[in-house]
């Protein structure tokens, strides 16, 4: 029996008592929200009508290393965390790999993953606010599970607008949803004037992250003492998930081990922003060097065929400008098994990381390919995967082949951000053949360039 076993559990007395905020030890900070009203950089007056107060001061906050966890908040996340180190033996040894393989593991709650780490902060602060109902959009469904379950524990109003291609594939996790009291509507819809003008401009879509944030920030700013929440991609979420990093730092330094490569899959970017965070911070302030991968859909590949421009969060321009990685916010990806990866741009500070060599690469896969890693690794590991985390499964994989070729023993890290239980016709069509993969032309990333908004550097 190894010395190491195969899940590693902190004591509750370590979990983190602040989250980490990787701004602060940047070297170049991210470029400013632009008020598109105005053109000039968002205020906190700009924002206060959306987002709870204290949340704008952390979207806004690029000096601060440390934020305290409310108390309130550490004592949900007492609930299911310390979240589990797992190491893959079973993986490594039917890889015949020298490498070691470790992957946090985010499933261990109803909402089935890490989604909850900030929707528990955010339901906390319109709570303590005074709000009585918030909106949200979802794609897969894992954070509109995760925040209804949070509304329902700080008792809170909650609204969802569903991605359509994800409403119609995953009935349960909409009964889900349901069960913790949240109203769920497909997007775009007929319910907002933005959704009726997608649903013009575009007849038959399928929807997307974009089109349902344009939808729930319009329903959050027409009703009082309600408030817009995101499950992704802003400052305040990555700042949130950093307790995954920082658990896992704190859980490998104990194993007396440290990661030589940390993957994570990449939509929005909460799940690789958290769990990088932490030895992010290390590489930033010289300490140690890891390699970061970012791993993204290839029908979604704004990384890695985007431009690094100012363009809107949302499909209906109601929202900042933000400097990103971005496909274009017209851009609607195809109806792919990885709702939750299906964003048009990546969050900012991922973005200029990724734009000054921090992370080190950027990957995008064919859901073919990802289904067939998940499968792989359900075999052996014996979880089944989200189809989001798979995209992490398949570079961990390609890792480790690589040390097989080489004969080097590195320690891979990799974020298993969730399962995928709600996600068994997408496994269905896979193991029936039927699953195509779609990799957008350069004359379709064109036309949504094209509309990229113009803003003076």
């Amino acid at each position: 029996m190894s010395k190491i076993p195969y899940r590693f559990y902190l004591d509750e007395k370590d979990m983190p008592e602040t989250w980490y905020n990787v701004r602060a030890d940047m070297k170049v900070k991210c470029a400013p929200l632009i008020n598109p009203a105005t053109m000039k950089p968002v205020e906190k007056k700009d924002l206060t009508s959306v987002f709870c107060d204290e949340l704008v001061d952390q979207e806004l906050d690029e000096t601060n290393r440390y934020i305290e966890i409310p108390e309130q908040v550490r004592e949900f996340y007492k609930i299911y965390r310390p979240s589990p180190l797992i190491r893959a033996y079973n993986l490594e040894r039917a890889l015949g790999t020298p490498a070691k393989i470790y992957y946090k593991f985010e499933g261990n709650n109803t909402s089935g993953s890490h989604k909850l780490n900030s929707a528990a902060a955010q339901a906390y602060y319109a709570k303590k606010e005074g709000m009585t109902s918030l909106t949200t959009e979802t794609g897969a469904g894992q954070w509109g599970t995760a925040l209804a379950m949070a509304c329902a524990y700080f008792g809170i109003d909650l609204t969802v607008y569903m991605v359509k291609s994800s409403f119609e594939q995953k009935p349960y996790r909409k009964a889900v949803m349901n069960t913790f009291g949240a109203d769920i509507i497909p997007s775009p819809s007929d319910t907002t004037e933005v959704g009726r003008a997608i649903l013009k401009n575009h007849p038959g879509t399928s929807g997307s992250l974009g089109c349902a944030i344009s939808e729930a920030v319009e329903k959050a700013v027409s009703t009082k003492n309600c408030r817009y929440v995101l499950g992704s991609v802003l400052n305040q979420v990555l700042l949130h998930q950093s307790v995954i990093g920082l658990e896992s730092k704190m859980a490998m330094e104990k194993l007396d081990e440290y990661p030589d490569i940390v993957i994570g899959c990449a939509g929005g970017g909460s799940n690789l922003g958290g769990l990088m965070s932490a030895f992010m911070q290390d590489r930033l302030l010289g300490k140690t060097h890891p390699y970061f991968i970012a791993v993204e859909p290839a029908s979604c590949p704004s990384l890695t065929r985007g431009k690094f421009a100012y363009d809107f969060c949302d499909t209906g321009h109601i929202t900042p400008l933000a400097k990103m990685y971005t496909l274009g916010s017209d851009f609607i990806p195809s109806p792919n098994h990885a709702g939750g990866l299906r964003y048009h741009g990546m969050s900012p500070v991922l973005s200029q990381l990724y734009h000054d060599g921090y992370i080190d690469k950027a990957v995008a896969v064919k859901q073919t390919d990802v289904f067939k890693a998940a499968t792989f690794f359900a075999k052996y590991e014996t979880i089944l995967p989200a189809p989001e985390s798979s995209h992490a499964i398949y570079a961990a994989i390609e890792e480790a082949k690589k040390c097989k070729e080489s004969g080097e023993a590195k320690t891979i890290l990799f974020g298993l951000t969730g399962t995928g239980y709600f996600d068994m016709a997408a496994y269905i069509s896979y193991q029936e053949g039927t699953m195509n993969d779609y990799i957008p032309t350069d004359e379709d990333l064109q036309r949504s360039f094209d509309m990229l908004p113009k803003v003076d550097a």
